[in-house]
């Protein structure tokens, strides 16, 4: 799969750092098998691999609840429920935000016994840019975004009641070993990529973890964009959190966004009101 052209105009004119607009990604990191808080990074994905069980027989969903447009924008998580000085933005700034290091086009012969794997790295690279780690939402779906410097935070709730969020699931828990490092060209200019595990609060019915960070070039300068991604299923719903940018992952503030945000949309999905933020019942 390649880039279109024509997605380049998606990426906003105004650059956050030499030239590149940081797209929030996200992840929460919780206490590694290892013990480690210090990266949220675990050593072997293996060791997290998420069960394939299907959302009709969720333990922590309701299947019967559907997911309502009004209902996604309650689940939505809002500045108070996470730390340090994240500032809301306009739904439409967060629609957009795109991030010009994430275009390329993987190069297939880093994949010298394993061809297929090419395409899984491409389809995780155009998912980032594009948002939709989990595939598009075939039902209600309402998005944030917050800043911070120079990091970003995008969350998502949406309803995938005709399609297989499980499916995706499953897909990002191979993409540690599939796409561990791999490079891919844009214009001309090479970058490195590398994924990897992490770990996540133990919330909703499944969880998957990553994190990708790519190095290049922006405007002549290097940058290391890093991105964490975390990924929670409530029964045939889900939410997804990307954040991160040249500033490097802001792991506190993602693990409180997915275990809060993995909350609220359960209380919606029970016809609950969410409860209050932690910083409104100080």
């Amino acid at each position: 799969m390649t880039r279109r052209p024509t997605r380049l105009v998606r990426v906003l004119s105004s650059a956050v750092v030499a030239g590149t607009l940081v797209t929030t990604a996200a992840c929460s990191s919780d206490e590694d098998k290892d013990g480690s808080r210090s990266s949220g990074v675990t050593a072997s994905p293996a060791a997290r691999k998420q069960p394939t069980t299907s959302p009709a027989t969720s333990p922590t969903g309701s299947p019967n609840a559907v997911l309502t447009e009004s209902g996604a924008q309650t689940a939505l998580i809002t500045e108070a429920d996470i730390e340090d000085d994240w500032t809301q933005v306009k739904d439409t700034e967060a629609e957009n935000w795109q991030d010009s290091l994430l275009i390329g086009t993987v190069d297939v012969s880093d994949f010298l016994t394993a061809k297929a794997d090419a395409a899984d790295c491409q389809r995780l690279m155009d998912s980032l840019f594009d948002d939709d780690l989990l595939g598009k939402p075939s039902g209600a779906n309402a998005l944030r975004g917050f800043t911070q410097g120079d990091s970003r935070l995008l969350y998502q709730v949406a309803a995938y009641d005709r399609t297989d969020p499980q499916g995706a699931l499953n897909w990002m828990a191979e993409l540690p070993d599939k796409c561990d490092q791999f490079t891919m060209t844009e214009n001309g200019e090479e970058r490195t990529v590398q994924v990897v595990d992490t770990s996540l609060p133990d919330v909703g019915d499944a969880r998957e973890g990553l994190r990708v960070t790519v190095r290049g070039e922006t405007d002549g300068n290097d940058a290391t964009l890093t991105l964490d991604v975390a990924a929670v299923r409530v029964g045939n719903d889900a939410i997804t959190v990307t954040s991160g940018g040249l500033d490097g992952d802001e792991h506190d503030s993602m693990e409180q966004a997915v275990q809060l945000g993995t909350q609220r949309l359960k209380d919606v999905l029970a016809g609950k009101t969410p409860a209050a933020s932690p910083s409104e019942i100080e």
